[in-house]
């Protein structure tokens, strides 16, 4: 049941609600929404300050448009929670991320008005684009309207979409959610009065009146074109909105997000315009919540807390990204070469620290990972030590950089590559779980791989990374903190971790942890496993790993990967040319995207934890 602050709220169940509503109505509805968001997200876990913060332009899309059939396409997609309120999924926003319950991304299995996927940066436009030139080719007619944040505009895909869709002169509505306080001063109260009237509707529809009237005088093409030139000269002394405007697009605003009124205005004008649009709202991050406010950065993902306090609800550990940042600021205290690149994960890669102590040779490049690896490589070239950190999934969208730019060089170039949240992430779903990379990056000829298992072994893997290796090297490892295995092996490619006699588990990472519990479940029932550990994951399996892994009349091979190029396909193969005759059994993520939910929930879904590698060696 809704509680009583909601009193407005509690009314909505469809976007078609929120229209006989008026607009302190919608404002009451506002504070609504952001109390909701708070009391929800702070049991949950999840994306807070963006959605606080896009909470005014969210109403005002959906009661401008009909999301049913509209497409409404929300870059990255982490800032989708109000959109997802009011179409219809309210009841279900307790269950936000948890296993079963609704995802925090856009997901068109769920509802009808989620247009499509949408879980990593910059690639709103085109997909936009491809709506609206769908709906031109079937004679359709709707709306299609791309919500992109600034940061998102940072990469290069955007810039592409941009560019091809202001040619294509589709009617397209492009929403820039800017919410980089400092941009406003260079903005300025002119530029905001200028935007005011050029879309108000007496501008339009005086604008509309003259080029008809212009159009039956004699040369009144001529005279209409002199004066649309004389116009767009005056708008580009005044206002600095040139790019988007010789990329075709007809620019609105900006207009202040928080302003409800001005914002519905403005969407209603895009609307009627049928041409390509770029509408510039401008909000405030984590609007409404004041720690959010004043540490946006802190509260864009939080997992449970105290909304009172801010406090989170358990006690922060150390993780492998804390201890790699750590790491990488000792060694860098010691050689001037080190160096490190983040493409806007400063944060979530561990690296805030190494950018206070070495601000100089700290490099974030904004959500543009195909330009962090090649511009790695360019350092490197010139005797620098370029270490980049980039989660797995990020890192996908650098895979030509990595072979054309790094591997293929025959300098044997030292650009190592922190690939973090390695694996089976969670609560983010399908498209933040790193369950590709083993694959992709053994696929590159020259490409070092390693998979730590614990703190001591990263520690050491990354110094061997950036002295003992030749050639591009990445290591991978997840999300969260150590198990219960501590030793550290990382110098051998290989090793035996528990002796056995009747069969023998082989895995790599955070899961040899779930294969030593698996074969202290089988001694416990009779069988004897021995457990094998691989640090090494690229190349060629050294012989002295396959002779001692043919002795077993049973083999599991298990890893939190995709099947396809992973270490149970490839060492299935070394050993079956071996002429191996044991029983063999794959255990892997299996041939699916892995939905939302806990590591635990997903490890038993895929029955890659202890119980379950126990039961199927049994």
């Amino acid at each position: 049941m809704l509680m009583k602050r909601y009193r407005i709220l509690e009314k909505i169940e469809r976007p078609a609600d929120l229209r006989p509503l008026d607009y302190s109505s919608l404002y009451e509805l506002c504070a609504e929404l952001r109390a909701f968001l708070l009391d929800h997200v702070s049991e949950t876990g999840g994306h807070l300050a963006s959605n606080l913060g896009i909470v005014e332009l969210a109403v005002a899309l959906e009661r401008t448009f009909d999301t049913s059939t509209d497409r409404l396409v929300y870059d990255v997609g982490h800032q989708c929670y109000v959109h997802k309120i009011l179409t219809g999924r309210r009841e279900r926003f307790s269950t936000l991320r948890q296993w079963g319950g609704i995802s925090g991304f856009l997901k068109p299995s769920e509802s009808p008005a989620d247009a499509c996927i949408s879980g990593h940066a910059s690639a709103s436009v085109s997909a936009a684009l491809g709506m609206a030139h769908a709906r031109t080719l079937k004679n359709q007619k709707y709306h299609v309207i791309a919500v992109i944040g600034d940061g998102a505009l940072t990469g290069g895909m955007a810039y592409e979409a941009l560019n091809d869709a202001g040619d294509s002169g589709e009617p397209l509505i492009v929403i820039l959610n800017d919410n980089k306080m400092s941009i406003t001063p260079n903005v300025g109260a002119m530029s905001r009065h200028l935007a005011r009237l050029r879309v108000s509707p007496r501008y339009l529809g005086a604008k509309s009146r003259t080029k008809k009237f212009f159009g039956r005088l004699p040369f009144g093409e001529r005279l209409t074109d002199f004066v649309s030139r004389s116009k767009s000269r005056m708008k580009r002394v005044v206002l600095p909105t040139t790019l988007f405007e010789q990329m075709g697009f007809a620019y609105l605003g900006p207009v202040d997000g928080h302003d409800l009124k001005s914002v519905c205005e403005l969407l209603n004008a895009a609307k009627g315009m049928k041409k390509p649009v770029l509408l510039h709202v401008m909000t405030q991050k984590g609007k409404g919540y004041r720690l959010a406010e004043e540490r946006p950065e802190k509260y864009h993902g939080v997992s449970k807390f105290d909304p009172e306090t801010g406090e989170p609800a358990a006690s922060h550990s150390a993780d492998f990204s804390s201890v790699f940042g750590e790491e990488l600021c000792r060694l860098a205290a010691n050689d001037a070469r080190i160096c490190a690149i983040t493409a806007a994960m400063s944060s979530g890669t561990g690296l805030l620290g190494f950018a206070g102590r070495f601000p100089d040779r700290f490099f974030d490049v904004g959500i543009a990972e195909e330009h962090a690896v090649t511009m790695a490589a360019g350092m490197a070239a010139q005797g620098l030590k370029p270490v980049a950190a980039l989660y797995s999934t990020f890192l996908q969208r650098g895979y030509d950089q990595l072979i054309h730019d790094c591997a293929i060089d025959e300098r044997r170039l030292g650009c190592v590559f922190a690939v973090d949240r390695a694996g089976i992430v969670g609560a983010d779903g399908a498209t933040h779980n790193g369950v590709f990379d083993v694959a992709y990056l053994r696929s590159i000829p020259g490409m070092n791989l390693f998979a730590p298992s614990n703190f001591a072994e990263l520690r050491a893997m990354l110094s061997r990374a950036i002295y003992h290796e030749s050639g591009p090297t990445a290591m991978r490892y997840p999300r969260g903190g150590e198990g219960a295995f501590r030793e550290n092996t990382a110098m051998a490619d290989w090793s035996c971790l528990r002796e056995g006699t009747d069969a023998a588990l082989v895995s790599y990472g955070i899961e040899v942890n779930e294969a030593l519990g698996a074969a202290a479940l089988c001694e416990e029932r009779g069988l004897s496993a021995a457990v094998f550990k691989l640090n090494r994951l690229s190349g060629e399996f050294p012989a002295e790993l396959v002779d001692a892994l043919l002795k077993f009349p049973k083999l599991l091979i298990c890893e939190d990967v995709s099947p396809a190029g992973g270490i149970g396909e490839a060492l299935s193969c070394a050993l079956a040319q071996r002429g191996c005759t044991a029983q063999l059994l794959l255990r892997n993520t299996g041939w699916r995207f892995l939905p939302h939910g806990s590591p635990a929930d997903l490890l038993r879904l895929c029955s890659l934890d202890a119980e379950s590698l126990a039961l199927a060696l049994l």
